[in-house]
């Protein structure tokens, strides 16, 4: 099984480019603190490379930002390339599902209605049950 979920902050804004076929394509790190030692010292942070396709890469430029905090659910992806002569590995995290915790422009982790992506509804309190 290749799953992969974690939270973060994201280091940057995002940066959304499409492909030659019009998909949205957003490429972003997450900064995951590793918490502290026995003693109380900081034990540092690692910084994933995640990417995300379509809508969600849509959502998460128009949505989130640097120093918001983000979860995604996802898979792992590792592959390669050549520059300048020598082979580059890498790994990525691809991001399945992603939950964006805090939103840009808001101090409160709970969107406005008018803040709510497209697909998203809110919830109808009326429900009969």
């Amino acid at each position: 099984m290749n799953q992969v979920i974690i939270s973060g902050r994201l280091t940057k804004d995002i940066e959304l480019k499409y492909t030659t076929s019009q998909m949205a394509v957003a490429r972003f790190s997450l900064a995951l603190d590793r918490g502290k030692d026995k003693d109380g010292n900081d034990k540092g942070a690692d910084f994933p490379n995640c990417v995300a396709f379509g809508r969600t890469a849509e959502n998460l430029e128009k949505f989130s930002g640097k120093g918001l905090r983000i979860s995604i659910i996802g898979h792992l992806q590792t592959g390669s390339y050549d520059k300048d002569g020598q082979k580059v590995y890498t790994t990525d995290v691809i991001a399945d599902r992603v939950e964006i915790i805090d939103w840009k422009g808001r101090t409160e982790s709970a969107p406005h209605q008018d803040d709510i992506p497209h697909g998203f509804a809110a919830i109808d309190e009326e429900i009969p049950f």
